[in-house]
């Protein structure tokens, strides 16, 4: 492992690789505080413009926008009481109350400094926990694979979303959407309606900028704000030091760190839920619990590294087996295979200075954080905040129009991107999660090629997609999962 971090370490230093990650954590942040818009979003419109790129140079700038992003959220959770991504929730309980008692340069202080000790320790799980894991993933044969792409289903698609029943649809949506194009064993076309264009399958990067990028433009729509944030509130002067107080900070950061990691490294869990529970950690452990919510510093940092710890965290499962822990890890996942690159155990052997570069660049955008979100730095960027976001949406559909079409320069993937967009946005009007919609997409096919793989190698024995130990705990994981939530739903049907 170490030679192979040697060895990326003159890729992720490139001159452009460098600028990749740091555009991409300014663009991050600049996202991240935009209300309405999500880090999801914002990885979703970049990956049609990263098309074709070096795959370095595209994910440097997904890294870069993971971790800024997570910043991003905490500037109008502070500023205006309004988080600016759903994981950002959690700081504005002490993060708006230090602003009404005049500290909002000292609360952005905490944010960025336990952002990016959260995002740095993930990082470093990261790197250290995905090559062994990814190690014992070659363990796995085609039987192992089918039911480990069944467990990945089964997981987003039960912890993402209030309703299991439209997470089961929202997944089957998913699987009927990947078998669209030519069957991999009699190569017969399948639901292409006689559409040349359909026979390859739907493209992944169309499929991602329309699910995630064109719903929240028109809620955005919706409701047009005509003003932007008043300039004073990014008149900043500097207010104390927090890393003069880090014996203080220091056991909240790490306390809320491990538990941002363990999240991330669940599937489906995502920021929201590590945020509140890196929260109530601080508050319970504190010798003052009440002061919570009525602007203790420490809510604040607890809600920002456990958010930022969750980051790197979640892509964990998502390199080596395929599995991403959160909706960003999904998105992120298409974007490897954009690339042209399978999470997986070959993906580690075949491009290794590629996967331990992201790593990498994952740890250098963390602390580039730093820097983009010091004070001078939210001074800039945050000026973008000042616009209206009426006047935005249509910059920004203007550059996701150009991306989508650039993929295949065919007007194909532009009526394609509107009509699925279009349903995508009524999806989301009714509640049905998306993430577990392009999971199917992406484990459909996985789960499809493996399971004919296992059952050609056996002779058509189905007995032989249980027959190893690893099999069976597999097998026994997916139902658990399966089971668990449906027995949560039938307990909310019963009457009281």
């Amino acid at each position: 492992m170490i030679d192979a971090l040697l060895s990326a370490l003159p890729h992720v230093f490139a001159p452009a690789n460098l600028f990749a990650v740091a555009l991409g954590t300014v663009a991050g942040l600049v996202v991240g505080a935009l209300p309405g818009l999500t880090v999801t979003t914002g990885i979703a419109i970049l990956i049609p413009l990263t098309f074709g790129v070096d795959p370095l140079f595209a994910l440097g700038m997904m890294a870069g926008m993971y971790n800024g992003g997570s910043y991003g959220g905490a500037i109008p959770a502070i500023l205006l009481r309004i988080p600016g991504t759903p994981a950002s929730v959690a700081t504005v309980l002490d993060g708006y109350a230090l602003t009404r008692q005049g500290k909002t340069a000292y609360a952005l202080q905490v944010a960025v400094a336990s952002g990016v000790i959260g995002s740095a320790l993930s990082a470093l799980a990261l790197i250290l926990f995905a090559p062994g894991l990814a190690s014992m993933s070659l363990f796995f044969g085609p039987a192992e694979y089918f039911w480990m792409a069944l467990l990945g289903l089964a997981t987003v698609t039960s912890l993402l979303g209030d309703d299991f029943i439209k997470g089961i649809i929202a997944a089957i949506v998913g699987l009927l959407i990947g078998t669209v194009g030519l069957d991999i064993s009699t190569g017969d076309e399948r639901y292409t309606f006689g559409i040349l264009e359909l026979t390859e399958g739907l493209d992944l990067v169309v499929l991602l900028t329309a699910l995630f990028a064109f719903p929240p433009l028109i809620h955005m729509l919706e409701q047009p704000i005509s003003a932007g944030m008043p300039g004073h509130l990014l008149k900043l002067k500097r207010q104390g030091s927090v890393l003069a107080q880090w014996r203080t900070f220091l056991p909240v950061w790490l306390r809320s760190s491990v538990i941002g990691i363990i999240v991330g490294v669940l599937p489906g869990a995502g920021g929201s839920m590590s945020c509140y529970l890196a929260y109530n950690d601080a508050k319970r452990h504190d010798s003052d619990p009440d002061s919570y919510g009525k602007g203790n510093p420490k809510g604040v940092a607890a809600s920002e590294a456990g958010n930022g710890a969750d980051n790197a965290a979640s892509l964990i499962p998502a390199l080596t087996l395929g599995i991403p822990g959160s909706g960003i890890a999904a998105v992120i996942l298409g974007g490897l295979l954009v690339q042209g690159l399978r999470p997986g155990p070959q993906l580690f052997q075949d491009y290794p200075d590629i996967v331990y570069g992201f790593m990498l660049q994952m740890l250098l955008s963390a602390l580039l954080l730093a820097v983009v979100g010091g004070l001078t730095a939210t001074r800039l960027f945050g000026q973008v905040l000042r616009l209206p976001t009426i006047l935005l949406v249509p910059v920004i559909m203007l550059f996701i129009t150009v991306g989508v079409y650039a993929v295949n320069n065919t007007l194909f993937d532009l009526y394609l991107f509107f009509a699925i967009g279009v349903v995508a946005y009524f999806l989301e009007k009714l509640d049905y999660p998306s993430a577990p919609i392009i999971l199917g997409v992406i484990l459909g096919p996985i789960a499809e090629t493996q399971l004919h793989l296992a059952l050609t190698i056996s002779g058509g024995n189905t007995l032989a997609l249980v027959s190893s130990p690893l099999s069976i705990i597999l097998v026994l994981l997916t139902l658990f999962i399966f089971v668990t939530p449906y027995w949560r739903f039938r307990r909310k049907l019963r009457p009281a």
